[in-house]
Formats: structure tokens, C-alpha cells, sequence
């Protein structure tokens, strides 16, 4: 989200073929018991070769419910969360068939919540990656650490207990500081 703040304009690859382990389906928060990772059951349909916007969202499993369950209590008494928890509950109720309808939902929201002003494009083919725009896709695994961004700390709700946890989903960083939000992300040094 800090980087989309930063872009007048960000395309979203979808053709490539789905990377495991990465954040196009996953996701942390701050509990009372420490970080707990969540993450969207996927399917691929062509297997190992599945391309970003044919990846489904499986339901087989109460998912979603599980997640609302472990914001909402991650985040109850968060100053904000009652501001923005209908909207983020309406969207991870919803039963999305395909990962990058969910993500792109979710994205917005969060965008509009955070009044961050940034054209979304999904390219219409595979783009190799070039000198004259930043690539980002491979930043976007779980095992590797976005090093280049500083977060400075904020007050969260279990930061009395753990500390202050950086690089959170974005949805900490809402629910904590709320109008706020923005301006912290605008401030993060790259």
C-alpha cells in the first residue's frame, strides 16, 4: 500500500503463471498470541501452470469465516476498527470465485478507505520485466523481507505485549491510526 501511495498508476500482472508462497494470498495481523499468518485456500485448475487470473478461491474449508473471526478479535478494540469493519467484513464474506477478483476488492476498499489516489490496470499480456517501470513481483513472496521500506513504530493494540510488529497488513495499520494511515504511509523512506 505504501508503494501504490506513491504511484500515480500500477499494473497488476495476471498473466503470469501463480507463484506459491507469496502475498497474493496471504497475509499477517497481530493477535493477542503473536503474528498469525492468514491464507486464502487456492486452487489451479491447470495445475502448476495456472496463471494468476485463473487461480480460484477455494471454499471447501470456512476460510473466510475463520479470518473475520481472528481480525475481529485482533482488532476489537482497535480506535478504528469500528469505522471500517463492516466494509472489510462485507468483502471477505463474500464468496469470490477467482483470487484476483477478491484481491482487487479488497484493494480498492482499502485504497478508498486510505484515500490513496492510484489507477489500477491489469495487463492484457505477460510483461517481461523492463528498465522503464518497477517491477515488484518478485517482493511480493512471503520469505522475503521488504528491505528497502523503514517503518517507523505506531501504537497496535498488542504493542504493550510484543512490541511494535512492522509490515503487517495494512488493515493494522487502518485500524490503529485511521485518518492518520495515509500520511504514515507517504512517510515511509524506501
Amino acid at each position: 500500500m505504501a508503494l501504490l501511495a506513491k504511484h500515480p498508476v500500477v499494473a497488476i500482472e495476471q498473466h503470469e503463471t501463480f507463484p506459491k508462497q507469496t502475498f497474493r494470498n496471504r497475509t499477517q495481523i497481530a493477535t493477542g498470541n503473536g503474528v498469525l499468518t492468514l491464507n486464502v485456500p487456492v486452487s489451479r485448475p491447470d495445475g502448476n501452470h495456472t496463471s494468476t487470473n485463473n487461480i480460484t478461491v477455494s471454499y471447501h474449508e470456512p476460510w473466510n469465516v475463520r479470518h473475520w473471526r481472528a481480525i475481529l478479535s485482533a482488532y476489537n478494540a482497535a480506535p478504528y476498527f469500528l469505522y471500517y469493519r463492516d466494509g472489510l467484513e462485507a468483502i471477505l464474506l463474500k464468496r469470490h470465485e477467482f483470487l484476483i477478483e477478491l484481491n482487487y476488492e479488497l484493494t480498492k476498499y482499502l485504497m478508498d478507505k486510505l484515500k490513496i489516489e492510484c489507477s489500477l490496470e491489469f495487463s492484457s499480456s505477460y510483461v517481461q520485466s523492463e528498465a522503464d517501470f518497477r517491477d515488484l513481483r518478485v517482493k511480493l513472496t512471503a520469505k522475503q523481507k521488504l528491505t528497502d521500506l523503514r517503518f517507523p513504530s505506531y501504537s497496535q493494540v498488542f504493542g504493550s505485549r510484543y512490541g511494535f510488529v512492522p509490515n503487517l497488513s495494512v488493515i493494522d495499520l487502518l485500524f490503529n491510526l485511521g485518518p492518520e494511515a495515509k500520511s504514515y504511509l507517504m512517510h515511509l523512506s524506501e
